[in-house]
C-alpha cells in the first residue's frame, strides 16, 4: 500500500513505515503530522485518483527530526566588470515516519 501526497509544492510517494523529508512544518520532534492533500492511493493494486485530491483520504505521520539541506552556492557575476557575488542556502526539512495511510 502506497500514496502520493502533495506538500509545500512538491509531491512525494510514502508508504507506512517509511521515513519521509519534506519541507519544514511546524512541529516540534514527536508531534503528530497528517497529510490531507492525498493525490493517489494504491491498495492491493486498486488504484484510485483523486481530482485533484481523493475525499476522505489521510496520511498520518510523527516528526522524527528537524534538519537542513545540503548548501547550495549560488555564484553571480557579470562579465569584464569585475562584479562577483555569492550567496549561500541551506532549506529548512523536517523527516516524517509515516504511520497509516487511510481512506
Amino acid at each position: 500500500m502506497y500514496a502520493i501526497v502533495q506538500n509545500g509544492g512538491h509531491q512525494v510517494k510514502v508508504e507506512p513505515g517509511t521515513v519521509v523529508t519534506v519541507d519544514r512544518m511546524a512541529d516540534d520532534k514527536g508531534a503528530t503530522v497528517t497529510f490531507d492533500q492525498v493525490l493517489l492511493i494504491s491498495k492491493d493494486g486498486d488504484i484510485k485518483t483523486g481530482t485533484p485530491y481523493v475525499a476522505g483520504a489521510t496520511v498520518t505521520g510523527v516528526v522524527e527530526d528537524l534538519t537542513r539541506g545540503p548548501k547550495i552556492r549560488v555564484f553571480k557575476s557579470k562579465r569584464r566588470k569585475q562584479e562577483r557575488r555569492t550567496h549561500g542556502f541551506r532549506a529548512d526539512q523536517t523527516q516524517v515516519r509515516i504511520t497509516e495511510i487511510s481512506l
